[in-house]
């Protein structure tokens, strides 16, 4: 008897070992569309492993596997009278593979799995048990993607392939006292047409489903565990919990994305070419989260963090900004992850001197400010609005200043000489290293009509 309420898209498994596909239903729900318009997906795979019982209603199935143990994969297909008619009689190709379910993990695929391979030499993420599988062609296993294996099936005939994956879970877990909680993985397949040119490149359908990898007897101690918690809750506890199916139907997803993990060399290969780095300051993407994609791969390149160019070859300054510092640190390690937490979201650095400058009327004295006397005969600056412009200096030199007042004033660096300051009794001091560095020259106001009657040759003669 088939249960009144069941998960969306679920199948089960039916007496005679066929499967049943069924429509989402629920008792309470009247909207749902009428049977012909249901929309099932052209191809079904079923993992043969129960789901654990300890997953909330509206939560993805998790299903425990043992390590290095074969487990059948079904492949079914699913389509309707008249649908895909053109791989009708044809070989269809599928590429399952296991994958990290946690986005953070994902980032940093390329380094996850080098790592596992430098610790398990010779070993592979993934395996297909060729003599156990049935109706398969030609499977494929490539050395420079340890995570994936490939295949040919005749979807008119009966085919199973059965799968065994070598990595646990806690391998990827950052060690610590022990007991760590290990991370759950994803079993995809993606299935595709022959194209015109003879490769099967038309994409057709993706399923996944979500798992955990314990050593070999753990995931049958860990279903039972799980089984046994759920037997003390209460029966109104035990609603909010799915029930345990005795197989796992893969979901349908998006396509595993064509520049996945692949071998060393090509993923660590950087194909981004630019205009020099030094266009760009330092500060382009913490203080501008409409940066480009392209802006972003040049400041992790101009930041020191070129080896996270591919890893984040998508993300724009906005996606960049977005990242919390525990995202930072599972994606790039401590180390970098802190770094570069530190150089997206930390505050400026105060400047070692600030120096202001204002534009001052050509008919005003260049160096010293005009005076007047009121009415009342108050003495009193001249009501002459003065804009000031601070000047951060980061290096307390000569050339910083300069260089800093040139791009305030629009002038051509190389066009600006000398630069003086006001010292004692109205006296000119040509600016030096050692004028810049005294604490004193922040109090300093250089005129900017000043650098301008210079370059003009008018600047007046004592």
């Amino acid at each position: 008897m088939l249960p009144l309420t069941m998960p969306p898209l679920t199948l089960l498994q039916h007496l005679s070992g066929d499967v049943l596909a069924l429509p989402i239903f629920k008792q309470e729900d009247s909207s749902l569309p009428p049977e012909n318009e249901t929309k099932n997906p052209p191809f079904q795979y079923v993992l043969c492993a129960a789901t654990s019982p300890a997953v909330k209603l509206h939560d993805e199935t998790l299903t425990y596997l043992n390590q290095g143990q074969s487990y059948e994969v079904r492949m079914l297909d699913n389509r309707k009278a008249g649908e895909l008619p053109e791989i009708t009689n044809k070989m269809v190709k599928s590429t399952v593979r296991v994958v990290f379910h946690d986005r953070r993990l994902q980032y940093t695929e390329h380094q996850q799995l080098e790592g596992w391979k430098w610790n398990r030499p010779g070993d592979r993420l993934l395996d297909i048990d060729i003599p156990m599988s049935v109706g398969i062609v030609e499977p494929k296993t490539h050395p420079s993607q340890l995570n994936a294996a490939e295949f040919l099936w005749d979807m008119d005939k009966r085919t199973s392939v059965f799968v065994q994956v070598h990595c646990i879970s806690t391998e990827f877990t950052p060690r610590k006292h022990g007991g760590e909680k290990g991370v759950p993985f994803r079993i995809q397949i993606d299935t595709f047409a022959q194209g015109d040119s003879g490769d099967y490149t038309e994409h057709l359908h993706s399923a996944s489903c979500q798992i955990k990898v314990f050593k070999p007897k753990g995931a049958d101690r860990k279903q039972k565990t799980d089984r046994e918690k759920m037997e003390k809750r209460t029966a109104q506890e035990k609603e909010k919990y799915q029930p345990s199916y005795d197989t796992t139907i893969l979901s349908e997803c998006s396509p595993w994305p064509d520049n996945a993990y692949v071998s060393t060399n090509q993923a660590a290969t950087s194909s981004f070419t630019s205009t020099p780095l030094s266009t760009y300051t330092t500060s382009s993407v913490p203080d501008s989260p409409t940066a480009s994609i392209q802006d972003a791969q040049k400041w992790l390149l101009k930041n020191r963090f070129s080896s996270y160019t591919r890893l984040f070859s998508h993300f724009s300054g906005s996606d960049l900004l977005k990242l919390t510092r525990d995202d930072l640190v599972q994606i790039c390690g401590p180390a970098d992850g802190i770094r570069l937490f530190n150089a997206l979201k930390s505050r400026s650095v105060c400047p070692r001197l600030t120096v202001y400058v204002c534009q001052e009327s050509p008919r005003e004295s260049p160096l010293l400010e005009r005076h007047s006397t009121s009415e009342n005969g108050e003495h009193s600056i001249s009501s002459s609005l003065r804009v000031y412009h601070a000047l951060y200096l980061e290096e307390l030199t000569a050339a910083e200043l300069i260089r800093k007042m040139a791009c305030v004033c629009s002038l051509p660096l190389g066009k600006i000489n000398q630069v003086y300051r006001q010292g004692p009794t109205g006296i000119h001091i040509l600016l030096s290293d050692q004028v810049s560095a005294h604490r004193h020259t922040q109090a300093l106001c250089l005129s900017i009509s000043t650098l301008k009657q210079y370059l003009r040759g008018s600047y007046p003669q004592r």
